[in-house]
């Protein structure tokens, strides 16, 4: 017998613990970072384009190590995976905090990456997606909602703290939050979520009786039809970082001051929330894999509308398309590998699609650094993006179904 929720209340443990995992990655999200970018550069004396590439590289180098050990998820008790994670996102944050020379801020930036965006979020969506069936939609919507929550609270409180102490005050509060407070809480809501496996390893619904197929992570990786989603998977986190890290260069090519679209991000988060509060029973009720491709709609309808340009309201309205779209591919990208690929090895599939999600937020502002340095406009820029995102939303329309060609396997990630 399989352990899955026959509702969100009777989980609400796994719920709990999903979204305070998402919250507390904030502190190694680019949101949290940013606000004290100035700070640290001048600081350390550093260059735009040397302090970038060293976030870059840590970007870079937390997604190649969670291809290495995203499968801790699928193989360690949750308690001890999470104190990992947490613990090594509470050592970056103590790092930066301390940090005399600017190898020690390189280090302590890779490890708030890795155990922040990378390790603690993919734990906490991936414990969601695998111990909810029916109600699988709903329960990463809610996990989600803790990103929304993150980006409310710690830029604001991280700017309050500076405040008081510098630069380096946010991170050592970061470090108290987690240690003091995240590590146990975790730690508590961890031990209550039992392990769903059956008490019979010879059949192959350790997980699920409704998900006979479980696939390995090489047999996700030689499925085609991985390659057809994973674009349209990845095109919202790339066009978010990009539009994030260079929003007063667009705003300026728009005609629009910066002010403005700082308070239009309102729009955006507004837009974000509301989605992610449809997406859940969008999910549950059409599949993950068929709400992926009209997810993207919103996000191509919104940079359609940056190229267009115009008064006030559109920056409220493109952002806020944006924002849509953000909310609903965070329920979808939860619930599509565990739908398509069944959840034992959950864990080893899902990082390879995380540290892809994480690569792509380290290129995204290079890459359209690279066009506005060559003098391509809003406009441009909003239709060439606009493009790419239709034409994957598309190409995932015609994603095969894996499961009609699959077998039961019971070989290891």
């Amino acid at each position: 017998m399989t352990h899955s929720p026959e509702s969100l209340w009777a989980g609400r443990h796994i719920v709990a613990f999903g979204l305070l995992a998402m919250m507390l990655s904030g502190f190694g999200q680019t949101f949290f970072v940013a606000v004290l970018g100035a700070d640290i550069r001048a600081a350390f004396d550093l260059s735009h384009s040397f302090y970038g590439g060293i976030y870059s590289a840590a970007t870079l180098l937390s997604a190649l190590l969670l291809l290495r050990v995203g499968h801790w998820v699928d193989h360690w008790p949750l308690a001890r995976v999470t104190v990992t994670a947490l613990g090594l996102l509470a050592l970056g944050c103590a790092l930066i905090g301390f940090a005399p020379h600017v190898a020690v801020l390189a280090a302590g930036f890779l490890l708030v990456r890795f155990g922040g965006q990378g390790l603690i979020a993919h734990i906490g969506i991936t414990t969601a997606g695998r111990h909810f069936h029916w109600h699988r939609g709903k329960a990463i919507a809610l996990t989600a909602m803790g990103m929304p929550i993150a980006e409310a609270i710690l830029p604001l409180t991280a700017i309050v703290l500076l405040g008081f102490g510098g630069w380096r005050m946010p991170w050592w509060g970061a470090t108290g939050i987690l240690v003091v407070i995240a590590i146990p809480v975790m730690t508590l809501l961890a031990r209550r979520i039992r392990p769903p496996v059956t008490s019979s390893p010879e059949t192959d619904t350790e997980y699920n009786l409704n998900e006979p197929i479980s696939f390995t992570r090489g047999e996700a990786l030689r499925d085609p039809g991985f390659y057809v989603l994973l674009p349209a998977a990845l095109m919202t986190p790339f066009i978010v970082t990009a539009v994030l890290f260079h929003q007063a260069a667009l705003a300026d090519a728009s005609g629009w001051s910066v002010e403005l679209i700082a308070s239009a991000f309102t729009g955006y988060a507004l837009g974000h929330v509301a989605a992610l509060l449809l997406a859940g029973p969008l999910v549950d009720r059409m599949g993950a894999q068929r709400v992926l491709p009209l997810a993207l709609v919103p996000m191509a309808l919104g940079l359609i509308t940056l190229a267009i340009g115009g008064p006030a309201w559109v920056a409220f309205l493109y952002l806020g398309l944006i924002g849509v779209t953000t909310g609903l591919v965070a329920t979808v990208g939860g619930s599509l590998w565990a739908e398509r690929y069944g959840v034992r090895h959950l864990g080893a599939i899902r990082a390879v699609a995380q540290a892809m999600m994480v690569i792509s937020t380290a290129i995204a502002p290079i890459t359209l650094g690279a066009l506005l340095d060559m003098g391509i406009g809003a406009a441009s820029i909003g239709v060439m993006l606009a493009t790419g995102t239709i034409s994957f939303a598309v190409l995932a329309v015609f994603a095969p179904d894996p499961r009609r060609r699959a077998t039961p396997r019971h070989s290891s990630a």
